[in-house]
């Protein structure tokens, strides 16, 4: 039988379909969401995709928090890349108050946005080996995690949310010592790249289990908004870093990794490579970083004064006081921004609209995974039900993106 008669099956053939709850708690979702899939045995004929299990309102915590505040909630968004969050959120607040942030910053931002691409990544591609039967891929994976989470812990004090942008800057300037630790990561993490490399792609069960499967064609990616490693593996070359530079992004040389197959495999592979551009990136940056002040000066009452500010001049003490105890300071214009980074999925973009008070009188958010989950239906409709955990992991859906 077809795939194409599987889709639409007839009236008579209702009556031997089953209904399947895949979720909302399964070991292969990787977060709470959930598909009604029907089958007919292990064809799966159709797919609902459920979201609604992670509901936390983020969006309009936006309208009650003030610029600074809100990050907290963006780390949250998508956990598992939490700085590159940060990093669209306050560069469309910094947009909308026409603030042109330090070359230092730039640079330092674009690090840290390139350490969350390869946490991402290699938690995209860990779980879908483990999902397919590749353990010890996973635990290759996984254990360079630990290194980028040692890393941001010691930037930021904390490992999983840092909270590390600030309106006009960041919280904190990178240490001798969290250089150091990234110049190591830059030279022991290409080994573990090509084992990983070695592991999978002649892997014959992961291999067979990929290609052919969950295919969307180069048309279909641009016409569902498919952005990112899902729609670079289909032919898509756009890539905002390179389409639309934000921060430095135009001072460093790197390669936009594309494929045309568009199947599971492809999307698993791009992501491969697109960690080896993150790290000529990171080195570049890291080589060539610039000197001087992180935050715009605080004289411009628009980012929080360091502490040894707060306690040493009367500025940064006046400038404290100011925008987190009488929570003003910031000249908001009565305007509205969208502004968009090529976050780890994809883009993720942030539309904000001020008012002239001190907390965004709209905060609404463009996430990847939101566009990308409605895309499993149609890549998974004449797949066996076991295709499932290989077409979910490519596309890597983060269910507090969905449910915002």
């Amino acid at each position: 039988m077809s795939i194409a008669s599987l889709e639409k099956p007839t009236a008579d053939k209702q009556d031997y379909l089953w209904t399947l709850n895949f979720g909302p708690q399964h070991p292969a979702t990787h977060t709470t969401l959930r598909i009604v899939l029907k089958l007919d045995g292990e064809r799966v004929i159709d797919a609902m995709p459920d979201i609604g299990y992670l509901h936390s309102g983020f969006e309009k915590l936006g309208e009650h928090l003030d610029y600074n505040q809100y990050v907290t909630i963006t780390d949250r968004m998508n956990y598992i890349s939490p700085v590159a969050n940060g990093v669209a959120w306050h560069g469309a607040v910094e947009k909308l108050l026409g603030i042109e942030i330090t070359n230092r910053c730039k640079y330092i931002r674009v690090i840290v946005a390139e350490l969350a691409r390869i946490s991402d990544h290699l938690l995209s591609t860990g779980a879908m080996g483990l999902d397919t039967g590749a353990f010890t891929f996973f635990l290759y994976a996984f254990y360079q995690r630990e290194v980028i989470y040692d890393i941001f812990e010691t930037l930021s004090g904390q490992r999983f949310h840092p909270s590390y942008t600030r309106v006009g800057g960041l919280s904190q300037d990178f240490t001798p010592l969290v250089i150091e630790k990234i110049r190591t990561f830059l030279k022991t993490f290409p080994a573990t790249l090509d084992d990983m490399d070695r592991l999978l792609n002649r892997n014959r069960i992961y291999v067979d289990r990929t290609k052919g499967v969950g295919i969307l064609t180069k048309e279909e990616a641009t016409n569902w908004s498919a952005t990112g490693p899902v729609a670079r593996a289909s032919g898509v070359t756009r890539d905002l870093r390179k389409d639309e530079p934000y921060l430095a992004y135009a001072d460093f040389d790197f390669n936009v990794c594309c494929m045309k197959a568009g199947d599971c495999f492809a999307r698993y592979y791009v992501r491969l490579a697109e960690m080896r551009e993150s790290l000529k990136i990171i080195t570049q940056a890291i080589e060539n970083l610039p000197a001087g002040p992180i935050n715009v000066g605080v004289d411009e009452r628009k980012t929080l004064p360091n502490k040894k500010q707060v306690y040493s001049t009367i500025e940064g003490t006046i400038t404290h006081f100011e925008l987190v105890m009488l929570n003003r300071g910031f000249t908001v214009p009565n305007e509205e921004v969208y502004s968009a980074i090529e976050s780890p999925n994809g883009e993720l973009g942030f539309y904000v609209a001020g008012d002239g008070s001190d907390v965004p009188y709209r905060a609404r958010c463009r996430p990847p995974s939101y566009i990308h989950f409605s895309l499993f239906p149609k890549l998974i409709r004449g797949h066996t039900l076991s295709d499932v955990v290989a077409v979910l992991g490519s596309l890597n859906i983060i269910a507090a993106e969905l449910d915002r």
